[in-house]
């Protein structure tokens, strides 16, 4: 299958236009949640050089996530949305937030500017709805459980630990939805440390009824995610291996065949260019997820910016 080129700005409107308007059978998205150079001041994108061009405020995948965040609500008008994170994982049970009226933050990266841990996003939990993502895990046979504020999840950039949503929730959805989203509640899950394509792919299934309850289901992550070789994150600096891993990403996503594409994703990961690109599979596993979630379906490419792309499963 030919994959058209969806980089720029009126490309991914149309792409984001072509999807069905499907309230009851919401398609699955996986969504590159970028970095925290996302909420960075404008005026302080120039710092980190083409790195902070291309991933920062005034980027590409900035500029997106401003456009699609108000289409996916006006386009499905969801009862709420269910995230996943490549920065939450646990180790056979899966934990669901419950968090009440407020969803608080954890603020789970280290060494930036005091702004960044004054960033505001203000959402809310449903209980309802976290009870009702754990049945559906039941039900599969998968262990699972909510988590409430009094449970910590992780460390905070300041040495504390404390629950809350993650860096990779927070801040994509503050440029996809502003600084609050009042009428929309949030629960996020864990992914499942293992990092077993296979097993990552089941919890995403597990899940599927809720599209069409009318739960929107969102798991962030990113195609490219390297932190000792910066050159890999952009499309200007990276190597000929990371264009090939990227392409066959593609490849793999697009496959029209349900069966051969659950076959080609999961072999992403003994391609000669994963290792380049993922030293360890906690960014990329959340593509299983939403594949899971989405499974049986079309498959829409939403954006294909290099290392940042958006995939619509399930449609």
């Amino acid at each position: 299958m030919t994959v058209e080129t969806v980089t720029t700005q009126p490309e991914w409107r149309k792409a984001i236009d072509a999807l069905p308007s499907t309230p009851n059978n919401i398609p699955a998205f996986f969504l590159a949640h970028g970095s925290p150079f996302l909420a960075f001041p404008e005026s302080e994108a120039h710092t980190h050089g083409r790195l902070g061009s291309y991933s920062g405020p005034a980027g590409p995948l900035a500029n997106f996530l401003k456009d699609f965040g108000p289409a996916l609500l006006k386009k499905y008008e969801p009862k709420g949305i269910v995230v996943f994170s490549a920065h939450w994982e646990t180790v056979g049970t899966r934990l669901v937030t419950d968090y009440g009226d407020e969803n608080p933050l954890l603020m789970d990266y280290y060494g930036f500017q005091p702004s960044m841990y004054r960033l505001k996003f203000k959402s809310k939990g449903d209980s309802k709805l976290s009870q009702r993502i754990v049945q559906l895990y039941h039900e599969a046979g998968q262990s699972a459980r909510t988590t409430s504020k009094l449970e910590a999840r992780g460390e905070d950039g300041r040495g504390f630990e404390g629950p809350g949503l993650d860096h990779g929730v927070f801040v994509p959805f503050k440029l996809m939805f502003g600084e609050e989203l009042p009428g929309v509640p949030i629960v996020q899950v864990s992914i499942d440390s293992s990092l077993s394509p296979e097993k990552n792919w089941a919890l995403g299934k597990a899940v599927a009824k809720l599209r069409e309850e009318g739960i929107l289901i969102i798991s962030g992550g990113l195609t490219f995610h390297n932190l000792r070789d910066f050159a890999s994150f952009s499309p200007i600096t990276c190597k000929p291996i990371h264009r090939e891993f990227d392409r066959a990403i593609f490849d793999a996503v697009t496959m029209l065949d349900t069966d051969k594409r659950k076959e080609g994703m999961v072999n992403l990961t003994r391609h000669p260019g994963f290792r380049a690109s993922h030293p360890r599979e906690e960014h990329f596993v959340p593509l299983y997820v939403a594949a899971g979630a989405g499974e049986g379906g079309d498959v829409r490419v939403v954006t294909s910016l290099y290392g940042a792309p958006t995939f619509a499963f399930g449609v």
